[in-house]
């Protein structure tokens, strides 16, 4: 899981932007991906899927979270597929399962922000039927973001 944040991650970074990535990949690791059953499995309304290999089950092809956002609201986190398993569906059917679980807490809508580097991954959200409500210009660094000057996407997708 941690070895396919870190290749999702690298595929993204521009080599002008290395050290900052650098930081973000090893902060999002110490303050949630190092410790995920106490991060997402120690809240209510929470939780995290790994789709993995058949033959290697310690191999992750994807994965997906879902942190509370709201009370009414559940943000999708860490949605990623391996490389050389992309277009093949895994993305759609993580996503189904994280809606679907928002569903079943009472969750109205599911949230999401991604940056500007992730130009298939917002085809994908907009393709599944979230729109984009907000961005920010240069979101500060945190585990959630790398800063760095980039621009977030936010979306938000309402539950039936």
């Amino acid at each position: 899981m941690i070895g396919l944040f870190r290749e999702s991650m690298w595929d993204l970074a521009p080599p002008t932007l290395a050290a900052d990535f650098q930081s973000y990949i090893e902060r999002a690791i110490q303050e949630e991906l190092g410790k995920v059953e106490e991060y997402y499995f120690g809240r209510e309304g929470q939780g995290f899927w790994v789709t993995q290999e058949g033959e290697m089950p310690d191999r992750v092809l994807g994965m997906v979270g879902v942190e509370r956002h709201a009370d009414d609201a559940g943000e999708l986190r860490r949605m990623a597929v391996e490389k050389a398993h992309r277009r093949k569906g895994i993305g759609r059917e993580l996503l189904a399962t994280a809606e679907a679980f928002c569903r079943d807490c009472g969750y109205r809508r599911v949230v999401l922000s991604t940056s500007e580097l992730q130009v298939a991954a917002m085809r994908l959200y907009e393709s599944s039927g979230y729109r984009r409500v907000r961005e920010d210009a240069a979101a500060p660094a945190s585990h959630k973001s790398v800063g760095a000057g980039l621009t977030r996407y936010h979306y938000e997708k309402p539950l039936a």
